[in-house]
């Protein structure tokens, strides 16, 4: 008897314990679970919520600020003078940049006037202080062109031709004035600046146009003096897309009938000594 009390005990307990575990106390309503949290074999599939897609926009960057030299363009400017006693005629077609109030294109401007009128000035006192009166010929005249060689960046070559006439002379004269000019630095260029620092450049110039210039029918033999090493002899100088050109007068490595002599050194010549931060550099990059 006591043995049957303790079963009914003990079924009693274990029947309070699962109504607590699945709903409560005797006679209140189950919990209903999801079927997908109980059923056997049902397999939940997560939900994700999408993020948004962030679209974001390009910076707007300010237009890159062009370089001097695209701002400006290079016109002549002429300028003529005439004179009866003595007679002689001037005519000069001057480089004017044009396009900008620039300080450095003022700069220009200005130094390439002053070179020309130098020019003129000394015409002036070099055949008309001794022209005739009244002429012999048609007068003495002072003509002027000039021509841009090279232009690449704000590197500006220029070369001014000149020719001069003394009235009574059997033929005039011609020579030639070259401006070589950094328009972003505002400054003219010097030879020594486009090769490095020690370098025995006047040399290396001097050998390589004494190569070209005696393979040329003009008797530079007797004029090769003026091909050697010294800066005088090296003062117009232009750079172009092909290369640095040597400008030698008539008369200095060759007679008057010859005319001036060009020559034209490519930049794989000159390779080992330009000044990576120099003016040939710019051209030959």
């Amino acid at each position: 008897m006591k043995t049957n009390n303790l079963f009914l005990l003990v079924v009693l307990v274990m029947s309070a314990l699962a109504c607590s575990v699945l709903g409560g106390a005797p006679g209140t309503q189950p919990i209903d679970l999801p079927i997908s949290a109980t059923a056997p074999g049902v397999i939940i599939e997560p939900t994700f919520t999408p993020i948004p897609t962030l679209t974001l926009a390009a910076p707007t960057l300010p237009p890159p600020t062009p370089m001097l030299s695209q701002t400006v363009s290079i016109q002549p400017s002429p300028f003529s003078e005439t004179g009866n006693a003595p007679v002689y005629t001037i005519t000069a077609q001057i480089p004017t940049l044009q396009g900008s109030s620039d300080t450095r294109v003022t700069n220009f401007n200005t130094l390439i006037k002053q070179i020309i009128q130098d020019e003129i000035a000394q015409f002036k006192t070099d055949v008309l202080a001794f022209a005739s009166n009244p002429p012999i010929a048609a007068g003495s005249s002072f003509d002027l062109q000039y021509a841009v060689i090279g232009q690449r960046a704000d590197i500006w070559s220029i070369k001014l031709e000149i020719y001069v006439y003394s009235d009574g002379a059997a033929h005039p004269n011609g020579y030639s004035r070259t401006l070589n000019y950094d328009l972003s630095n505002g400054r003219e260029i010097t030879l020594d600046e486009l090769f490095l620092s020690g370098s025995n450049y006047l040399q290396m110039l001097s050998d390589l146009c004494k190569t070209q210039l005696s393979t040329r029918d003009i008797g530079f033999e007797m004029f090769s003096a003026g091909a050697d090493p010294l800066a005088e002899n090296y003062q117009r100088w232009n750079i172009s897309d092909q290369g640095l050109t040597i400008t030698f007068d008539a008369y200095q490595v060759a007679a008057y009938a010859a005319g001036p002599q060009l020559v034209t050194i490519p930049f794989s010549e000159l390779q080992s000594m330009i000044n990576p931060q120099g003016a040939l550099a710019v051209f030959s990059q």
